[in-house]
């Protein structure tokens, strides 16, 4: 019978008691894994995971701020997405509101039926968040929520105030929908 061979990757039994010394191996580069395991080569794959860490952390962030840029535009199309609509029914509102002005105080069906009718739309207004800008005479003109359609001398003001109503303003929830038009005092102070 054949005698079996010797590993030769097996260290000696006394070799064994002294500990490796992987700086030394790999300085002196014998052993047939020197060149992949060099210090260069272990410096290259940290570099390079500490490379794919950072882009993982950024990707994970973007995708953060994309998902709550995602919320917040649902919310805002929620809120503001019937502001074109809400435009369009405004002249709805004015005509209703005219024709009540034009009426006097009358008590008959059609004069009730378009109270009735006005009163139906502000609640329609308030359920979709559309609330009513109503300044009164004396008030003084802002024009965050105003537009001034003239300005004259009225005896009695002073410069700024609000001298007469063409028509209400409306907020669609906080934002502007359309400004309260107003005539405005220039009497100089």
């Amino acid at each position: 019978m054949a005698e079996p061979k010797e590993n030769p990757f097996l260290d000696d039994p006394e070799d064994m008691e002294e500990d490796f010394d992987l700086d030394a191996a790999m300085e002196e580069g014998d052993g047939p894994t020197a060149p992949a395991t060099s210090r260069a080569n272990v410096e290259a794959i940290t570099a390079e995971r500490d490379e794919l860490r950072d882009r993982l952390m950024r990707s994970l962030a973007e995708a953060e701020n994309v998902r709550k840029r995602a919320a917040r535009d649902r919310v805002e199309a929620e809120q503001y997405g019937g502001s074109k609509l809400a435009r369009d029914l405004l002249p709805v509102y004015d005509n209703l509101r005219r024709a009540l002005d034009a009426a006097g105080d009358g008590k008959d069906g059609v004069i009730e039926g378009i109270q009735l009718t006005l009163k139906a739309l502000i609640d329609v207004f308030g359920k979709h968040g559309i609330s009513l800008i109503s300044p009164e005479v004396g008030d003084k003109f802002d024009p965050q929520v105003h537009q001034a359609m003239f300005e004259a001398p009225l005896p009695g003001t002073k410069a700024g105030e609000i001298i007469q109503i063409a028509s209400e303003g409306f907020f669609l929830h906080d934002r502007l929908l359309r400004p309260a038009q107003v005539g405005v005092s220039s009497t100089p102070a």
